[in-house]
């Protein structure tokens, strides 16, 4: 089937011209808008607009930072957060074919977190979330998806050797580890951030194939204020989508 064509928010996060649409130029709340070429991308028509959208922001984010990440199929993968970013990372690690263990706060989210496809949940307000993973083996890959720097700072020890912590959550402190934390065991803290256009097709084809999908709330444009503030209250689950 032929693709329909939709505009990723930027041309690439590492692009020294970095352009991003509703701040470097206009679009986004509109029904129509104009973009620059080379950051489109095509979408499998058997995906919803609506369900496609949020794979062109935090799908691509997390999906990128996994495939990149060094992990192989069976490997313990943990994912930090279970919100916008985790949910959809929990999803495409288990697809991966990744052991995945879900880091959340509150045992409420456990269920959700099976649901979406983790083997194992641990409360991090209830345990160490650091030894836990080490009983099981220690993660060989940490997506670190909630923005808070001292949640992530708590999990380095949490890695096994040659471990890495994929940071995708944009936490305005500093994440804080002692070199002997690195040095000990070959561990490493690694940024991560979106990716290219065709980065976001090999996103949405994945989703397609798989069938991994975000959990949404549309609003249709008229209530784009209201829309705006459920997403400020921090109480949408998980991506709020403005409908044409």
């Amino acid at each position: 089937m032929a693709p329909a064509w939709r505009a990723g928010g930027v041309i690439s996060a590492n692009c020294s011209n970095l352009r991003v649409s509703g701040i470097s130029f206009d679009g986004g709340y509109a029904e129509y808008m104009v973009a620059p070429a080379e950051a489109v991308a095509a979408m499998p028509e058997s995906l919803e607009a609506a369900e496609a959208a949020p794979f062109l922001c935090a799908g691509i984010t997390t999906f990128n930072a996994l495939r990149h990440s060094g992990a192989l199929p069976g490997d313990l993968v943990a994912v930090q957060g279970i919100g916008g970013l985790g949910h959809l990372g929990i999803q495409f690690a288990q697809k991966f074919g990744y052991k995945v263990v879900a880091v959340g706060r509150g045992p409420e989210n456990a269920v959700l977190a099976k649901k979406l496809g983790a083997s194992t949940y641990i409360d991090s307000a209830a345990t160490n979330v650091a030894a836990e993973l080490q009983k099981l083996g220690g993660a060989s890959v940490i997506l670190a998806t909630a923005p808070s720097a001292k949640a992530m700072s708590a999990l380095v020890d949490g890695l096994g050797v040659n471990g890495r912590m994929m940071v995708v959550g944009a936490a305005p402190d500093p994440i804080e580890v002692t070199p002997p934390q690195l040095i000990f065991g070959r561990k490493s803290v690694q940024g991560w951030s979106s990716g290219i256009p065709t980065d976001s097709e090999d996103t949405l084809r994945f989703a397609e194939l798989t069938g991994v999908r975000p959990m949404i709330e549309t609003y249709p444009l008229a209530r784009v204020n209201e829309a705006y503030a459920h997403m400020l209250s921090g109480k949408a689950q998980f991506r709020v989508v403005l409908t044409m």
